[in-house]
């Protein structure tokens, strides 16, 4: 591009939903009812587990971890997405893309991390259930999470000043309901080759490799469930780890079916559905996943529900679940 048509950008424009507007007032209220709840219930699932002395456990200390990265997740994006909705403002400032995008690769890369050394986890549990309480010791379970955080905020804040510095040309507009990174990149006027190399990369990294992991222990799992000679033995091993089993394919399905849809089918739509089911229905969802059908969450929950400000709050989920 020409130096003439560069500009310095000081908002972007996001489409968003603006292909349904008749639908607007109706999309606000359904994606305002989402991100409460999905932040009541994250809130609910780290109370139960800092209060009940039961749930002081690597498992749960993970899932705690997991439902606050999941309030982080869903916070970087669908208050600005209310906001534009109710003021009829599609714009995003500069700054705030870019703190837009700093947050959302934070959040979505913990989110990988946490849940492959939840996988680990479980295999440890399962696999070598006698070395567990020595294997899986407090100092261990603190290194891998701070290693987590530590790895999730280096690349996000690599990514996000590669970001500054591009510039940027007169068409502003990203088709996306928030400043999803590799759409900024499509509407860059400089060189991007760098960038977009770390993003495969990066993909590759915090992708692939976790991924892989998380397989490679439910392989090992399923391997020692089967050697398990009595039905109710093998049921009960099962039990332990179908939860996690749960959410990670709910992660990975709606995260893969993003990055299949968003290129092809930009205009259509269909990448945006994706994206909300990757970035708002799995942070609202995994509470209730977890909270269904363990018996240690219910009962931190009903011990929540004896303390008189939190109980009014509590019948509702638990109607929930």
């Amino acid at each position: 591009m020409k130096p003439e048509n560069q500009t310095n950008i000081l908002e972007f424009l996001l489409l968003g939903f603006s292909q349904y507007p008749e639908h607007q007032p109706m999309l606000f209220g359904l994606f305002l009812l989402m991100f409460v709840v999905a932040v009541l219930g994250n809130l609910l699932i780290i109370l139960a587990v800092s209060i009940d002395s039961h749930l002081h456990t690597p498992m749960y200390f993970f899932l705690s971890h997991l439902s606050i990265s999941d309030i982080g997740f869903i916070s970087t994006t669908i208050p600005k997405m209310l906001v534009n909705i109710q003021t009829q403002n599609k714009s995003i400032t500069y700054a705030e893309c870019i703190t837009q995008i700093y947050f959302f690769m934070l959040f979505g890369g913990m989110d990988t991390l946490l849940l492959t050394v939840m996988a680990y986890d479980r295999f440890v549990a399962i696999c070598h259930p006698l070395h567990y309480s020595v294997i899986m010791n407090p100092q261990l379970s603190g290194l891998l999470v701070l290693v987590s955080w530590f790895i999730s905020f280096s690349y996000s804040l690599i990514q996000s000043l590669l970001m500054l510095r591009l510039s940027f040309c007169t068409n502003q507009i990203i088709k996306h309901f928030y400043c999803e990174y590799a759409k900024a990149l499509t509407i860059a006027c400089s060189d991007t080759l760098i960038n977009h190399i770390l993003l495969y990369v990066i993909i590759c990294v915090l992708g692939f490799i976790p991924f892989s992991g998380i397989l490679y222990s439910y392989y090992k799992i399923f391997s020692s469930i089967l050697k398990i000679p009595s039905a109710d033995g093998k049921y009960k091993a099962f039990s332990t780890c179908g939860s996690h089993l749960s959410v990670v394919s709910l992660f990975y399905g709606t995260g893969l079916g993003v990055y299949l849809s968003s290129d092809a089918t930009s205009t259509s739509g269909k990448g945006i559905v994706a994206s909300v089911m990757y970035t708002v229905v799995t942070p609202m969802l995994n509470p209730f996943i977890y909270s269904l059908r363990n018996k240690d969450i219910k009962k931190a929950l009903k011990t929540l529900g004896r303390i008189p400000f939190l109980s009014g709050k509590l019948t509702g989920f638990r109607h929930l679940n």
